[in-house]
């Protein structure tokens, strides 16, 4: 399927990395880190892609998120974002160190490789703004990998693999302190990834159309539980479109509605979309339950608040608070 995986090593830009793979037409998911060490679940997944993004943490945490090692041999196109191209690095042998000083904030890249790949269509040996995070530095990329952007503060801050889809930045190119980044997962979701920007309304409408005449069949009915709101509307038209008149969509007046909502929904239903419609006026069974209940409910709380405390009891308990020393907690000491 055309989609992205995103697996989260809890950066707080992981969400803004969903919006700028949605708003270029495609379709992702965020799952969390731990999805990284589970082969099983990435290949029934079967993204088009993969991203790991950033994250609080260092390789050498002890507890800290990975990912099986095999994940880089799947074939899958990886893109990895700062903590996510440290943990690239660390699991194919290459040397992640402390950094001297933390890069935090805008920084000045050097793109090495503007051939193909991350930075296809920039100007070779030209300089990017970009926003950094990390106080981990790659020093020594891993095997059969080669540089692809470095900064002062980073001798490696781009990489990518000689023969593999496997990509990384030291840096976030899905905020908006990065200008050029739009390109950069551009590159990677198109160029690399193969993917198609087509999820919009209308291809979505298509394909749950396909999915409900898969499940329904050619033969077989369905039915529809109306509300009145949104959710059910837009699944009833979506149904309605897949199996036409073997839909019946069930409304059901419990006698609280709003004036005039129960027309307005038979109105636009049966005249405005054609779709068969059954009205269940349940108004009275439910208004008659709703009074029994609120019946046994008033009488159990008058029997609750006319319960009174024994004087004798209340007096003892009087007794026993007076008998308390004030002297308890007089050796605390004020707040400062």
């Amino acid at each position: 399927m055309n989609r992205i995986l995103i697996l989260d090593y809890g950066s707080q830009f992981t969400q803004l990395i969903a919006r700028r793979v949605r708003e270029a037409h495609v379709y992702c998911e965020i799952h969390p880190a731990a999805r990284g060490t589970d082969l099983g679940f990435i290949q029934q997944f079967a993204p088009k892609g993969i991203i790991l993004s950033g994250g609080p943490n260092s390789v050498f945490d002890p507890g800290a998120p990975t990912a099986d090692p095999k994940l880089l041999e799947l074939g899958t196109p990886i893109l990895a974002i700062c903590y996510g191209m440290q943990l690239v690095a660390h699991l194919a042998g290459g040397k992640v160190t402390p950094s001297a000083e933390r890069e935090y904030g805008r920084a000045e890249v050097t793109v090495r490789d503007a051939d193909r790949g991350l930075f296809a269509g920039f100007e070779p040996q030209g300089c990017i703004t970009v926003w950094a995070s990390h106080g981990d530095r790659i020093e020594r990329p891993p095997p059969h990998f080669r540089v692809t952007a470095s900064s002062p503060n980073a001798p490696v801050a781009g990489f990518q693999h000689e023969s593999r889809p496997i990509f990384g930045v030291l840096f976030h190119p899905e905020v908006a302190h990065t200008p050029r980044g739009g390109e950069i997962l551009h590159n990677f979701l198109f160029e690399i990834a193969g993917c198609a920007p087509d999820w919009t309304p209308g291809h979505f409408i298509e394909q749950e159309v396909r999915r409900v005449q898969q499940l329904v069949g050619s033969t077989k009915r369905a039915i529809c539980g109306l509300s009145g709101g949104v959710d059910s509307a837009v699944a009833a038209a979506l149904v309605h479109r897949a199996i036409g008149d073997r839909l019946t969509c069930i409304f059901v007046d419990h006698g609280l509605l709003r004036l005039n909502e129960r027309e307005q929904v038979e109105r636009t239903f049966r005249a405005h979309l054609g779709i068969a419609l059954r009205v269940v006026d349940a108004g009275a069974r439910f208004l008659e339950g709703r009074t029994s209940a609120s019946t046994y409910g008033s009488s159990t709380r008058g029997r609750a608040s006319s319960r009174r405390w024994p004087a004798s009891r209340t007096r003892k308990k009087s007794a026993a608070a007076s008998a308390t020393p004030s002297s308890t907690c007089s050796s605390r000491q004020p707040r400062t």
